[in-house]
């Protein structure tokens, strides 16, 4: 509890000692009075000031003037317990409200402990720490264990196992040694880690998931949105039919001015909109939260909100649902030996860092001779074109070879193609095969469970790749041999299947998606940890590989709408309930109270649940 929730406390205490005191002790008249106004003062003297401040300021239709109205009302005309109980009750509710928003920071300030503090910077043999934004690209930094990581960069010298929970939600650590990239806002467990810095602060991973996580909050959901409309006309237009209710009845009707005053007090402390204003924005917070300490990074509540009624789910196919990692399995050479083959398509693809070249260069397994290659393009989504000891190679899918008139044949293995042409004449073809994820199928067994109508992958890849993969992992569609724009092209014609309240979400890896990401109702990108174009062009982010947090981040908005509209549906219910027994004289002040703190308290603990997400499966 923070110090200003421990003195308003303190002060409500305080305030209930002594309104205790006013009712026990036997006075009247003035002195009555008197002994109610001290209590009343000690418990609402900053909600008086507030509502006096926001007049002078032109802002006099909200939830200030609504209890100081109100109260002061209640005490002109004899409700002296009544109006110190309304008014401590709502600081009650206003303490439940702070306690609330504060465990949501805390569940967000968790995330921001990732930042580092220090790093300490090698010169001259020596250590010194330095504030890690005065670090520059291609410095030394080491990293002792138990120290977080405070930049992005290559290890030079060490092992250890690395903690990466405070961004993936996973408790596994992650071993790394010399030549491993390791991500700022990690913490290392063991050894001592000599890295090279690869990329200042402002740039490194850690600085943009702050970011991201920071501006959250600004990007509202429509439920957030509504709620901010409703009560900037809903609190002057139940001011006026409170205004109505205490005048005109005594002049058309029998009822006397004190009982018409009372309704219309009652009417007004029923009216506070505090409930709503307090607790959705508070659901979609604590939803936010939530999901970040799974590793699920959501840009706003309104992301949140389409997420959950997703219909449609599209996938990327590489680095999605398989891991990425290609391994050359077969070697077809047409006018050359093998070793001639795997050596012309490495160099080829020397100066491409697509996870097809890796494999290649990994293959080849030996040093690339950087004189012997020039002029390397890459075609993008079909491969690559370079001058090697002064022949034109092409490296890539079927569409190159067409493109450039080569004939080609197809090769009976299942697995990504890579044919190879050297000026204009056809050299053969390398089979590479990527592996799906441990835990694709059973991704896709969730999603159907949650009643997601469609699964769809799209890809790159030939025709028998792709129906292998989607018949393996039980996908409804699949759509092969697509460039960049026409994954685009497909997403819009998936679009119009999907209904009107219903959204399409894509999942791709952030690396080369993200037209289709910008372009789909909500972009997931799989694998954050380290990818800037994942930050960057998704409006949700998964900060690991596993395609089953999609469920989990699905569960997790469906369960923060149902909380909101829950809040919504109770608040305004029983308010309505009790508005119109106010108007007709029925309900008391204290059914008054309770229908705005007691609902307002209600929807607060509600809205608190969202804090306290279910574990993924």
């Amino acid at each position: 509890m923070s110090k200003r929730q421990k003195q308003m406390l303190a002060r409500l205490t305080a305030a209930a000692i002594l309104f205790a005191a006013a009712v026990l002790l036997p006075l009247t008249g003035w002195g009555r009075l008197a002994a109610f106004l001290i209590p009343y003062a000690v418990a609402g003297w900053d909600v008086l000031w507030r509502a006096v401040r926001n007049i002078a300021h032109g802002q006099v239709f909200d939830e200030n003037f609504l209890m100081a109205l109100a109260t002061v009302g209640a005490l002109a005309t004899g409700e002296y317990p009544e109006a110190v109980f309304v008014m401590v009750f709502y600081q009650v509710g206003e303490l439940f409200q702070s306690y609330a928003v504060d465990q949501s920071r805390k569940s967000i300030a968790a995330l921001m402990d990732i930042r580092p503090d220090y790093a300490n910077v090698e010169a001259d043999g020596q250590l010194q720490q330095v504030d890690p934004e005065e670090v520059a690209v291609g410095d030394t930094i080491v990293i002792k264990a138990g120290e977080r990581i405070p930049l992005d960069g290559v290890v030079l010298e060490g092992a250890s196992t690395v903690d990466t929970a405070a961004l993936t939600g996973e408790s596994l650590p992650r071993e790394v040694r010399p030549g491993d990239d390791v991500i700022s806002g990690c913490v290392n467990l063991s050894g001592l880690l000599r890295v090279r810095v690869t990329r200042a602060f402002e740039e490194s991973t850690v600085s943009k998931i702050l970011d991201l996580v920071e501006n959250a909050s600004g990007r509202k959901a429509k439920a957030e949105h509504f709620i901010t409309k409703f009560a900037r006309y809903y609190t002057p237009i139940v001011v006026l039919a409170a205004a109505a209710l205490a005048f005109l009845p005594p002049l058309f009707s029998s009822i006397g001015w004190v009982d018409s005053i009372q309704r219309a007090l009652n009417f007004l402390v029923v009216s506070c909109p505090c409930a709503l204003v307090i607790s959705v924005p508070l659901s979609f917070f604590g939803g936010i939260g939530g999901a970040s300490r799974d590793g699920i990074l959501v840009k706003g509540g309104n992301y949140l909100e389409v997420l959950a009624r997703t219909e449609v789910i599209v996938f990327d196919k590489t680095g999605t649902l398989t891991r990425g990692v290609f391994n050359v399995t077969a070697i077809h050479p047409d006018h050359c030996d093998e070793g001639q083959l795997l050596e012309l398509a490495a160099l080829a693809e020397s100066y491409s860092d697509h996870p097809i070249s890796r494999s290649l260069k990994e293959a080849y397994g030996k040093e690339i001779d950087a004189a012997r290659v020039s002029g390397a393009e890459e075609l993008s989504g079909r491969g690559v074109r370079a001058v090697v000891d002064g022949r034109t190679i092409c490296a890539g899918n079927d569409k190159l070879m067409e493109d450039i008139g080569v004939s080609w044949h197809p090769c009976h293995r299942v697995g990504t193609t890579v044919h190879v042409a050297a000026d204009g004449v056809y050299l053969g073809h390398i089979v590479i095969s990527d592996e799906v994820k441990p835990d694709a199928k059973a991704a896709i067994s969730a999603l159907k469970a949650l009643g997601i109508r469609k699964t769809v992958m799209l890809t790159g890849d030939a025709q028998a790749v792709g129906e292998d993969v989607a018949h393996r992992l039980g996908l409804d569609e699949v759509h092969t041999q697509l460039l960049p724009a026409d994954k685009v092209d497909r997403v819009e014609d998936l679009l119009k299947e999907v209904s009107p309240k219903g959204a399409l979400a894509f999942v791709g890896d952030g690396i080369n998606d993200a037209p289709v990401l910008s372009r789909a109702d909500v972009g997931i990108a799989m694998g954050g940890l380290g990818s800037d174009a994942a930050i960057e062009a998704a409006d949700i982010v998964l900060m690991d590989d596993k395609p089953s947090k999609i469920a989990h981040a699905i569960a997790i908005a469906r369960r923060t709408l149902a909380i909101v509209r829950q809040n919504i549906v109770f608040a305004l219910a029983v308010k309505l309930l009790v508005l119109v027994l106010s108007a007709l004289g029925l309900a008391s002040l204290w059914a008054a109270v309770f229908a705005d703190v007691g609902v307002s308290v209600i929807a607060i603990l509600n809205a608190m649940r969202c804090l306290k997400q279910p574990k993924q499966s």
